[in-house]
């Protein structure tokens, strides 16, 4: 991050921003275990499987929660979500699994499911077998771009039958979205690595790190060396304002300080803004605006150019962040960011209404709000300069197009997470992977 004269480190102590850091939502007792899995009915026809993206018989891990086998109850997660520990801790189940659940009728208040899964999976026994077994080798190897939660997933279910899996990863650690992209608040104590850990217990993967698709590694290569290809690269651009003053000192990626925040060994280091201003509306803008508060700024902004109701963040999201005394700054659009090359003073913005036609339409009324550091939260778009050639066979919108089957426009060449169209969500990602798994092992077995 550029410095300018507001702009400092150890804003607060090292005790107290450990302590801001701690666990969001801490791990239920045995109490709360027992008194939230009695509260599940245990519905025939529970609609909160039919919202899981992955599928998860929720009442049946929570049945098994309630007759003490923790371990099983892992056990039927893990099997349809590999990934299942670190989607209990991220996911928006408030407006998936948990929005439909039965009780939000009956009592008002859905059975906590996010944190008897957390429970489950965190309690599985160590001591007993992996849970999975690995078929015999088939001889067919599967390539696949990028170590996250999409490529682990793909990885896990093509290592479960047989094939060999070698994982390009450009970054140095595992993980995407959840080493480089979560609040810290949401993943803490390295959980990351330490669910991949557990992942490549199965044998049969290799992950090659710092290896990228278009510069160290191309897509004709690795089609070439392997039966198969799966695409999970996500996106790694940031969209822009296109407003005068963006590239000033204190014009900051709020997906780029996240990664920063997340790997910095002592987070009082990390440069905090005075006066923070976070443009966006959904749950990277969050992010950004409740760890910056954590970090010791003083005044945090969400500005965003619709109503409360239009914002992509859920509600629980969005009292999580009023909780934390980010202020949120309603119809008003980015018009123009002051400063110098020592840094910004101020961000300014047109107030905006919906007019006749139901078009939103920016107003001659002019806010302007004093900062010093700016976060553009406003969304990624997908870079298909990796793909080199062939990028316009693959990306026939803004990402990359697959069917049903998560296959390319290219043979034996499958994608998924977010390069492909979708919610960008780690319960979602995870759901490419494990379908264009199954795709490619009936492709590579069947022909």
């Amino acid at each position: 991050m550029s410095l300018n004269h507001d702009i400092q480190t150890n804003r607060l102590l090292d005790d107290t921003i450990n302590d801001n850091f701690v666990d969001m939502a801490p791990p239920m007792s045995e109490k709360q275990v027992l008194v939230a899995s009695e509260r599940c009915l245990f519905c025939y026809d529970a609609p909160c499987i039919t919202a899981c993206p992955t599928g998860i018989d929720i009442p049946l891990f929570i049945r098994k929660i309630n007759t003490g086998n923790a371990h099983g109850a892992a056990k039927e997660i893990l099997s349809t979500n590999i990934l299942g520990g670190s989607c209990a801790r991220v996911c928006p189940t408030e407006t998936l699994c948990e929005e439909v659940c039965v009780r939000n009728s009956a009592e008002g208040a859905p059975v906590d499911i996010s944190g008897l899964q957390r429970y489950a999976v965190d309690h599985i026994d160590t001591e007993l077998p992996y849970p999975f077994t690995r078929k015999a080798q088939t001889g067919k190897h599967v390539a696949i771009v990028g170590a996250g939660p999409a490529g682990l997933a793909c990885a896990h279910r093509l290592a479960c039958e047989g094939h060999q899996v070698t994982i390009y990863e450009a970054a140095a650690k595992p993980g995407g979205l959840n080493e480089y992209g979560i609040a810290q608040y949401k993943l803490v104590d390295d959980y990351t690595q330490k669910e991949i850990e557990f992942v490549l217990q199965i044998g049969g993967i290799e992950i090659k790190y710092q290896t990228a698709l278009g510069k160290d590694v191309t897509l004709a290569q690795l089609r070439n060396d392997h039966d198969s290809v799966f695409i999970g690269i996500g996106m790694s651009n940031v969209n822009a304002m296109g407003i005068p003053g963006e590239d000033l000192p204190g014009v900051e990626d709020a997906v780029d300080y996240i990664a920063e925040l997340r790997q910095a060994e002592n987070m009082a280091d990390l440069p905090v803004g005075r006066r923070v201003i976070v443009i966006g509306a959904g749950m990277t803008a969050i992010d950004i605006a409740v760890q910056s508060k954590k970090l010791g700024a003083e005044q945090v902004s969400i500005v965003y150019r619709r109503d409360i109701n239009a914002m992509g963040a859920s509600a629980h999201e969005r009292e999580l962040a009023l909780q934390n005394g980010v202020n949120f700054v309603l119809n008003a659009q980015p018009h123009q960011i002051l400063g110098d090359d020592k840094g910004i003073t101020a961000m300014e913005f047109k107030r905006t209404s919906i007019d006749d036609n139901g078009k939103l339409v920016a107003t001659d009324e002019v806010l302007s709000i004093p900062c010093d550091v700016v976060f553009k939260a406003i969304g990624q778009k997908y870079d298909s300069s990796p793909l080199g050639d062939d990028a316009p066979d693959l990306c026939k919108r803004r990402r990359i197009a697959v069917d049903d089957n998560f296959q390319s426009s290219l043979a034996g060449v499958y994608a998924g997470g977010d390069c492909i169209d979708g919610k960008d969500l780690v319960v979602e990602a995870v759901d490419h992977g494990n379908k264009a798994a199954a795709a490619i092992h009936l492709k590579l077995t069947q022909g």
